[in-house]
């Protein structure tokens, strides 16, 4: 009946989506069945209670194991894909399953992702208003700027910054943006991973090339901005508790403060967020992640350590720089869940010091893998007497422990103490601690701070940002364009689609699989007749880039 839509037109509807395969492979595996049995299943029931049923499927035929298994039997990413997508559709026949061939698409498909991109350019064209909890279009937040109405985050006023600084400003509220981000390198593919196409021994999933931690300029979605409404909506879903928890585990929800902490002869700062400002009086040194931004810039280039640095801080190299150098090279080689699951507690002193907001106190800053960029600001205040891995650390470094709460009777005096308790050991000449439970011990250092101008009270999440990248040839391109200045620029709905030209060379440069260092070529950035155009924007004919 499915084939004949005019004699089910009166019935109730029912639209039933199986997820997209990826035509990567010679066809199927069992895999693919165990889920459309199920589906089909179900769709044939509803279909013989009288519901007018359209059971589809898609391919999801963009993307790196599409474009990696063309490289691999020399055919040309769309040739294979387009042969791969026939066989999988001979074998689900075979199958007898009930999808309708009709209403079939593949992601490769133009006038499929025309809508990709017409659904990009919204989210790009949009920004999160926390007052209204909801997404506004950006042309309402330049209005705001230009009236006044919202105030402008900047030491001048709108009408005083140029293009460049206006378009700076806006971008940073953009829900798709471009940042600095810690990503997957694999230099072997030329291309950035997502971390389930990295195996539990660091190395890509596809071709067992390693794979490096590092700061690339990425494509990005503030999915962080609806966090709250993430976990807010979960009470609306008639889902088991334990899927619930884990969700509400995902987004990670923390309350607490940022903290300023200033670095000894730089103007840089160093911003900390912590879940326990109460405990700042305890903070005895800095932990940052290896790939900090910060840490290039506080490292003495000088050929040997300040006077009085410990030998154990040094990891047995002459200077703080080639110290650094070379466990950054090392960590770049672990996953993140190695880095989190590792019980040696390893590191290197950056040769710099921070000061204590609280006590004034001179503090070493190191770098150690146990500290993430991707979770927090990548910086931690160490309080090793209150938190069990900054006691591993402190003492496998000699670093001095201070205890900030009472501990409770009976407890190893030789362990960190994680529990509430009296707060202690905390004074200077403008506030006392002492005495104070956790929760008000928070909210006086917190008011403190804030008075101070050293911190402010912070929510943050476990949730990051989305990231995508597109180092790749075989990939809907961006409905994007490029100023002189680098800003991104959305191409008008009257543009789209942006067609992928039909390229011979559509392998990645060939890259030294261990050079962590080296830069992405992305094939598209070769055709340079496609990647520079010219454009009438609104503003007269210009160059721009892709």
């Amino acid at each position: 009946v499915w084939a004949e839509p005019e004699k089910v037109a009166g019935r109730e509807k029912l639209f039933v989506l199986d997820m997209f395969p990826y035509p990567s492979g010679a066809g199927l595996h069992v895999g693919h069945p165990l889920g459309y049995i199920g589906t089909d299943t179900w769709a044939r029931y509803q279909r013989m209670r009288g519901r007018n049923v359209l059971h589809a499927l898609g391919y999801d035929a963009f993307g790196l194991p599409a474009e990696q298994y063309a490289v691999q039997t020399g055919q040309h990413p769309r040739i294979s894909t387009e042969a791969n997508i026939a066989n999988m559709r001979r074998q689900l026949r075979r199958l007898g399953l009930a999808h309708d061939d009709r209403r079939g698409v593949a992601t490769t498909d133009v006038e499929f992702y025309r809508w990709t991109q017409w659904i990009f350019l919204q989210v790009f064209n949009a920004w999160y208003d926390t007052e209204a909890d909801r997404a506004r279009p950006i042309a309402e937040l330049i209005e705001e700027f230009e009236s006044g109405a919202r105030p402008v985050p900047s030491d001048r006023p709108w009408a005083e910054l140029d293009a460049g600084e206006r378009a700076a400003i806006v971008d940073a509220f953009r829900l798709a943006y471009v940042s600095e981000a810690p990503v997957n390198w694999c230099p072997g593919l030329g291309t950035v991973l997502a971390n389930e196409e990295v195996t539990a021994e660091g190395r890509s999933d596809i071709g067992n090339f390693p794979v490096f931690k590092r700061n690339m300029r990425q494509w990005m979605m503030r999915i962080t901005a609806y966090a709250d409404r993430l976990l807010a909506d979960l009470d609306r879903l008639d889902w088991p508790d334990s899927i619930k928890a884990m969700q509400r585990n995902w987004i990670g929800r923390s309350t607490g403060a940022s903290v300023t902490f200033a670095v000894e002869g730089h103007e840089a700062a160093i911003a900390v967020f912590t879940t326990r400002p109460d405990t700042l009086f305890g903070a005895t040194f800095m932990v940052l992640a290896p790939e900090h931004p910060i840490v290039d810039a506080i490292v003495p280039g000088d050929a040997f350590w300040p006077a009085g640095t410990d030998p154990a801080w040094t990891g047995g190299a002459p200077s703080a720089s080639e110290a650094v150098t070379a466990y950054r090279e090392a960590a770049a080689r672990k996953t993140d869940l190695e880095r989190q699951e590792n019980r040696d507690k390893s590191g290197v002193f950056t040769g710099a010091y921070a000061i204590n907001p609280v006590n004034g106190a001179r503090i070493p800053i190191f770098i150690a893998d146990y500290v993430l960029m991707g979770y927090g600001t990548g910086a931690i205040m160490a309080v090793p007497a209150e938190d069990e891995r900054d006691w591993d650390f402190a003492q496998a470094y000699g670093l001095p422990i201070i205890r900030t709460v009472q501990p409770s009777e009976g407890h190893d005096e030789n362990a960190a103490f994680t529990g509430d308790g009296p707060t202690i050991n905390s004074a200077n000449d403008e506030i006392s601690l002492n005495g104070l439970d956790m929760a008000a011990a928070k909210k006086a250092i917190i008011d403190w701070l804030a008075a101070k101008g050293w911190g402010t009270e912070t929510v943050t999440y476990k949730l990051r940002d989305w990231l995508f990248s597109r180092q790749r040839y075989w990939g809907e391109p961006f409905p994007i364009v490029y100023d002189e200045g680098g800003h991104p620029i959305a191409l008008p709905e009257s543009m789209l689609p942006v067609e992928l030209p039909e390229i011979d060379d559509y392998s990645p440069q060939a890259l030294d699989p261990d050079d962590s260092t080296s830069e992405p070529v992305p094939p598209l950035g070769r055709v340079t007749e496609w990647a520079s155009v010219e454009l009438d924007l609104g503003d007269g004919p210009k160059t721009y880039r892709r």
